[in-house]
């Protein structure tokens, strides 16, 4: 026995307010674990790393190196911007017996983040891959809740392009005439409303699905390998829309023009200042893209039950989470609203542009190009903001004491309550 205890002495890992370093190592001996703290662990994507909620964590990346915040016209590589928010869910949420938490998520992971590092992929991040941090926390600590947001981006489609694209076509369409050619740094942008087919099409669901699907197995297998006493909970969470079924009335029509005409400049500004710069006609096909993504993690979810019954793995609805309270569904926006609207700066000024108020097409074309060059700079846009994380954590506490099922929707009421079904 003093020889097992001095093997898992010997075991080198960094865990701290910063991040998780990791270290290869072998396996420490379950017997040697059962007195561990229990942890409950976030992995996957932007939704459930805090992005848009602030108070951004250093992050320690694959060298080891622990980045604080490297400017903003530093490389968007860099392990900082995945953006780990103290005010994510999965701290916001209250685990009873839960005595750690970490957040290993990486805003804009994609599938293949999970078994390899982020920067092994074009624009990815410089951050071990999820799976190696995940063995770094199970040698210090027995994991008992592991959170999961994954699928809206992949090698099909990612969240970032479809807003990036509605936007910018409602912007466009707003700042330029038919008759006038207008090119961001990647060439010329639409003017028309997003169709579900631009956002993703039926096919690129379903290839986005298999690798969601593979990557979630790749979790499952991991976390057989190194619980500490093989009991754990997998909340597979999906994706509320930041965006209303359509727009409160005020949002219509500005000057007697509407989003219908051509060049609505003043329109434009109003949408933007409320922080949802968007075509009517493209709510719908929105609402679309969101309810394919939480077929992707529910379709996803059946195949891994089907494959392993004995797993405790469900899925966490949360499509409805912020009824009531989306961007532009009442006046006023964007206070109240559970997301953070669209923002931009005008070149990597640290200053987020509130109000389009007199700005010409030159001027929206040097701000989009901004987000382009320096994506941080407005990666922020449309995601839960703080209080929409603390409603996601209250979801999450929610699904957690549940009786067990499948799914578990979480939907918020007009008085702001949660219903539970």
């Amino acid at each position: 026995m003093r020889f097992l205890q001095r093997a898992a002495a010997v075991v080198l890992l960094l865990v701290s307010a910063a991040g998780v370093q990791v270290v290869q190592g072998g396996p420490v001996q379950a017997a040697l674990r059962a007195d561990l703290p229990t942890a409950a662990v976030a992995l996957g994507d932007s939704f459930v790393s805090g992005e848009g909620a602030g108070d951004y964590q250093p992050v320690v990346d694959a060298s080891g190196a622990v980045q604080g915040f490297p400017g903003w016209s530093a490389a968007n590589s860099n392990a900082y911007f995945c953006h780990r928010s103290a005010n994510a869910s999965v701290f916001t949420a209250s685990l009873p017996g839960i005595q750690q938490r970490f957040n290993l998520a990486c805003s804009g992971a994609q599938p293949a983040d999970i078994a390899n590092p982020s920067s092994a992929r074009p624009e990815g991040r410089t951050v071990a891959s999820q799976l190696d941090q995940l063995r770094a926390v199970a040698q210090t600590h027995d994991i008992d809740v592991v959170l999961v947001g994954l699928g809206s981006n992949n090698t099909q489609f990612t969240f970032g392009d479809v807003a990036t694209l509605c936007a910018n076509r409602f912007i466009a369409d707003a700042w330029t005439g038919w008759w006038e050619f207008w090119a961001y740094l990647k060439g010329e942008v639409p003017q028309k409303p997003c169709t579900a087919s631009d956002l993703a099409t039926d096919s690129e669901v379903a290839a986005a699905t298999t690798e969601t699907t593979a990557a979630l197995r790749q979790i499952l297998d991991a976390l057989a390998q190194v619980d500490a006493d093989g009991t754990h909970q997998v909340i597979l969470q999906t994706y509320t829309n930041p965006l209303p079924p359509d727009l409160a009335s005020q949002y219509h029509e500005e000057d007697g023009r509407t989003d219908t005409r051509d060049k609505f400049r003043a329109l434009g500004a109003e949408r933007y200042a409320a922080g949802c710069p968007i075509h009517r006609a493209s709510l719908a096909p929105g609402h679309t893209f969101s309810q394919n993504l939480g077929s992707l993690v529910k379709n996803a979810q059946a195949t891994l039950a089907a494959e392993r019954p004995a797993a405790d793995v469900r899925v966490l609805d949360v499509q409805r989470a912020f009824d009531g309270a989306r961007l532009c569904e009442n006046p006023g926006s964007p206070a109240g609203a559970l997301a953070t609207p669209v923002r931009v700066q005008d070149g990597p000024s640290g200053t987020f542009v509130t109000s389009l108020s007199g700005w010409d097409k030159i001027d929206i074309q040097r701000a989009a190009n901004t987000c382009v060059t320096y994506f941080q700079t407005c990666q922020e846009s449309w995601h839960p903001n703080a209080a929409g994380h603390t409603v996601l954590g209250q979801c999450l506490a929610s699904a957690l004491a549940a009786a067990p099922r499948t799914v578990v929707t979480c939907a918020r009421n007009p008085n702001g309550t949660l219903t539970i079904s």
